[in-house]
């Protein structure tokens, strides 16, 4: 079977989002002390207070959201359901040849970020995470990793492409 350009491009723009999150999350893993309930861990200024790296390793989802669901609960929805939906996902953007570059580089990310996170969960029981971000009040994140940056930068790119394509039809 010969792979189109299309096919290459959404391909290896998944392989690279996974390659950059799971070379972050060993760098962290090996270099960063870890934090639990009990000791708090190191956490590393990066840019004063603003930015910050620490090591968190979460059993649940977005913001540690289903950390305390029963152990066949969260099988079901922390993996099974997001392989399920990755894969939808894909098979939809590997058909639809009316998708635009952006659109297809916004899915690819989000796939790849979702891949990132489910091996974690499969091969780690955890998902870590290290970034953190407070701009004084103003602007503050939870903890984060390179796949869910790769996800939430996949969402933004959609939600302009799908304003950017109303604006042209109208």
């Amino acid at each position: 079977m010969k792979l189109s350009k299309r096919s290459i491009y959404i391909y290896a723009v998944i392989l690279l989002t996974i390659a950059v999150d799971q070379i972050s999350k060993i760098v962290v893993r090996n270099n960063i002390v870890g934090r639990t309930n009990i000791n708090p861990g190191e956490r590393i200024s990066v840019i004063g207070d603003a930015f910050i790296l620490m090591n968190v390793e979460n059993t649940g989802a977005f913001l540690g959201m289903g950390s305390d669901l029963n152990p066949t609960l969260r099988i079901i929805l922390l993996l099974a359901l997001p392989i399920i939906v990755l894969a939808f996902v894909l098979r939809h953007i590997l058909k639809d040849k009316s998708l635009d570059n952006w659109s297809l580089f916004a899915f690819a990310s989000i796939i790849g970020g979702g891949i990132a996170n489910v091996y974690d969960r499969i091969v780690y029981g955890s998902v870590t995470d290290f970034f953190f971000i407070d701009l004084g009040g103003v602007f503050r994140t939870g903890i984060f990793n390179m796949a869910d940056l790769s996800v939430t930068t996949g969402m933004i790119i959609l939600v302009f492409m799908s304003f950017k394509k109303k604006k042209t039809e109208v």
